[in-house]
């Protein structure tokens, strides 16, 4: 979101504002906006910003894509790190990939860090995806959702 002073007087000074909407973000991010002058040299400048975002819970990815050969098993890691110095409590909620996968919630440093393993269960050629949903004690994400999508191919 922007907001700028609509005139600026030839060789004067004007102001804009750019709003960056961090929320489902984490780590670095870049972001550029264009302006648009009437000078005849230079009537188009872009401004980026980078920024880096906290958040208060860290994940490896928020997405897991497992690709297999029929009735192969594999397996994918995602790590879940709390960044605030409270402790992180998860429970899962939902999951709609019992017939495709399993999962292994781990908690590898008490209150900081976990483990999610999902692992293939080998079946035939196909693809698949859902998630699991988790719920945290942190009010500032109450739930987390992980997006899965599978494919088994042919050997």
């Amino acid at each position: 979101m922007a907001k700028y002073d609509k005139a600026v007087p030839p060789g004067g000074e004007g102001k804009i504002t750019l709003r960056v909407m961090t929320k489902g973000y984490q780590g670095n991010i870049w972001k550029g906006a264009r302006v648009y002058t009437n000078a005849p040299i230079n009537n188009v400048v872009t401004l980026r910003l980078k920024a880096f975002v906290k958040a208060a819970i860290h994940l490896s990815s928020k997405y897991v894509y497992l690709v297999s050969n029929e009735n192969q098993s594999i397996t994918e890691v995602v790590d879940i790190r709390a960044e605030l110095d409270r402790p992180l409590k998860l429970n899962p909620v939902q999951f709609n990939l019992a017939e495709k996968l399993t999962y292994t919630l781990e908690e590898i440093e008490t209150g900081r860090r976990f483990q999610i393993r999902f692992t293939t269960i080998p079946g035939p050629c196909e693809i698949y995806k859902g998630f699991l949903k988790l719920k945290t004690n942190y009010p500032e994400r109450p739930e987390i959702t992980i997006w899965i999508r599978g494919r088994v191919r042919e050997k």
